[in-house]
C-alpha cells in the first residue's frame, strides 16, 4: 500500500508524525512488514527520536542549527533567503526516509519514540511524505 500525506509546517524546527504514520499502519491491516516513509523535499528530513521530553528536541534544533549556521560567506545558494542553503545542508545531514518493523499491526518503535518531520526552513509550509506499507 502507498499513502501520501499532507504535513503543514509553521517553522523552523520538529514536528511529531507518529500518529499519522500509525494510523495508515493500521489503515493497511498488516500484522507484520515494513512501514518506509519519504519525505519529498530538499529543505525537510525525518528523523526517530525521544518523544516524551520536549527538551530533547529542543536541544536537538538548536545543536542543528548551531552546527550549520545561517549567513556563512561560504554559501552562495540562497534564492530563497539566508535560511535556504543551510536547511539543504541539515536535510543531506540527516535524512530523507526511515523504515520502521511492523509488528503484531503496529510501528515497531521504542517506548520513547517518536517519528518527525524536520523542518529546516523558517517559513514552513506544507510538506508531503509517501508512506510505502508492505510485507
Amino acid at each position: 500500500m502507498v499513502k501520501q500525506l499532507s504535513v503543514r509546517t509553521q517553522a523552523q524546527g520538529l514536528f511529531e508524525v507518529t500518529r499519522l504514520v500509525a494510523a495508515a499502519v493500521a489503515e493497511a491491516k498488516i500484522a507484520e512488514g515494513l512501514c518506509t516513509v519519504f519525505v519529498r523535499h530538499t529543505s525537510a528530513s525525518l528523523v526517530i527520536q525521544e518523544n516524551a521530553d520536549p527538551t530533547a528536541k529542543q536541544d536537538l534544533e538548536r545543536w542543528l542549527n548551531r552546527l550549520v549556521p545561517e549567513g556563512d560567506p561560504f554559501y552562495r545558494h540562497d534564492t530563497e533567503g539566508p535560511d535556504d542553503m543551510p536547511a539543504h545542508i541539515k536535510a543531506a545531514l540527516t535524512q530523507t526516509s526511515i523504515s520502521i518493523p511492523i509488528v503484531d499491526g503496529r510501528l515497531a518503535l521504542g517506548t520513547w519514540q517518536g517519528v518527525y518531520l524536520w523542518e529546516h526552513r523558517h517559513r514552513g509550509g506544507e510538506r508531503e511524505l509517501v508512506l510505502h506499507i508492505g510485507t
